[in-house]
């Protein structure tokens, strides 16, 4: 992939990423980071696939990465880390594996060759394993991030101070 498609795709990512911030009503003063960080994720996405590594890490570097950023800009713009990263990834989602994964169990119901079947169905199990594998290391990197800190936080919360109490 060359630098400039690369670009571009993040480009769009970003926008993308505001539609779907527009979409599930978050604040104004979140737009802008939002699209930064769509865009972020998607250049992270692309170029480590033009490095050809499987869409599914790739996707994982890129929401990682929207999750980490996401934490800083809740403490910039004061909102939950959740408005800024969950707009953010949703460009990642890997729509062309579903699409491909439903046309192939529709398909799945008409063949009647066995070795048109059996490639189709092979087909299918690849888009779909391809796609649950995507929405998984995009849930996953969004909440590394967010719950690598939580340790700390557990141990000036109420619910730990009375748990020593009780010790």
């Amino acid at each position: 992939m060359m630098l400039t498609e690369i670009l571009i795709k993040g480009f769009w990512a970003g926008f993308a990423a505001i539609g779907f911030a527009i979409l599930f009503n978050v604040p104004r003063r979140t737009i802008l980071p939002i699209w930064c960080m769509g865009a972020m994720g998607g250049l992270i996405k692309f170029t480590a696939m033009s490095f050809e590594i499987s869409v599914v890490f790739a996707s994982f570097f890129g929401a990682v990465a929207v999750g980490i950023v996401a934490i800083q800009m809740a403490h910039l713009k004061d909102s939950p880390p959740l408005v800024f990263s969950i707009p953010s990834v949703i460009p990642m989602v890997p729509g062309v594996f579903a699409y491909k994964f439903m046309l192939g169990m529709i398909a799945l119901t008409s063949i009647e060759k066995a070795d048109v079947y059996l490639q189709t169905l092979i087909d299918t199990v690849n888009n779909g394993a391809k796609m649950m594998f995507v929405l998984i290391a995009l849930g996953t990197g969004v909440a590394i991030p967010m719950l690598l800190p939580r340790k700390e936080s557990l141990k000036k919360s109420k619910f730990n101070k009375q748990k020593k109490a009780m010790a």
